[in-house]
């Protein structure tokens, strides 16, 4: 096999990994068009990263959590609706980046790449990016598993029971930031919401506890990773795509499943 192909598996399942239980609280907390904002506001780092020549994946990060940090205060007023809030956010960051974009008269900026992805242009120096960034997601998802599990159950009875709800949903939204940063480069900013959301809604079905979706989720998603790379070089396809397509196909089959053995299935896993 390949060495380039060896990198595409290896950093696309380390993103498979991170992505099945964060995707599990988009979907819990239905908020796949935050991820979509972060995504948005992801060129906007990008732009902002090559014009101060530092590092693109911390100006993302920083980018990203800048945005999360304006959300949050905007949510205390009352006037305008969360999902009206994310519709500005999310097209004020993407044209923002793009103005930002065209003052590089003297860099070309691949859109395309960055868009959708290239993950068998991937380098080892990715894929530690990759690795670092979805182990502190792991381990402060681990770590915080408990509460963050009732901050998205019921917010008002976590704040009773003790758990500080803004530092948890601000911990949650930095996550996200990270994991959509070392992502770019697999599937793309705009495909990336696709892999955080599909193979999560997949796992729900066959999923009896929280823990039993991320880890269905994440299994779901590596498969989704292995089967697009092989089907990008099989058909000459953009990868970054193949792997969404596959995770759909994917959900696509555990709707069709019948509804008497998805619950045995879910039955065994427990």
């Amino acid at each position: 096999m390949d060495d380039f192909v060896v990198r595409a598996l290896i950093g696309g399942i380390g993103v498979a990994l991170v992505a099945g239980p964060l995707g599990c609280f988009v979907v819990w907390r239905r908020m796949a068009y935050f991820g979509e904002t972060l995504a948005h506001s992801a060129l906007l780092g990008i732009a902002l990263g090559i014009l101060l020549e530092a590092s693109v994946t911390a100006a993302i990060i920083v980018v990203c959590l800048a945005v999360s940090l304006i959300l949050v205060a905007l949510q205390r007023q009352r006037r305008l609706p969360t999902d009206t809030l994310l519709g500005i956010l999310a097209h004020a960051s993407l044209a923002l980046g793009l103005v930002a974009a065209a003052f590089l008269e003297r860099v070309r900026i691949d859109l395309m790449s960055y868009l959708f992805g290239d993950i068998l242009a991937i380098t080892w120096g990715d894929i530690v990016w990759v690795y670092a960034g979805g182990a502190m997601t792991i381990g402060l998802l681990v770590l915080l598993w408990r509460q963050l599990l009732m901050v998205t159950i019921h917010e008002d009875l976590a704040r009773v029971e003790g758990v500080p709800v803004s530092a948890v949903r601000l911990v949650l939204m930095l996550l996200f930031a990270v994991v959509i940063a070392v992502a770019m480069k697999i599937v793309g900013i705009l495909l990336m919401v696709s892999l955080l959301v599909i193979p999560a809604a997949a796992a729900r079905r066959f999923s009896t506890t929280p823990t039993a979706m991320a880890i269905l989720a994440s299994v779901i998603g590596c498969g989704s990773v292995i089967m697009g790379v092989m089907g990008s070089l099989t058909w000459d396809v953009p990868a970054g795509a193949t792997i969404v397509v596959a995770a759909t196909l994917a959900f696509i089959a555990t709707v069709l499943w019948p509804a008497g053995a998805g619950g045995r299935h879910a039955a065994e896993a427990s």
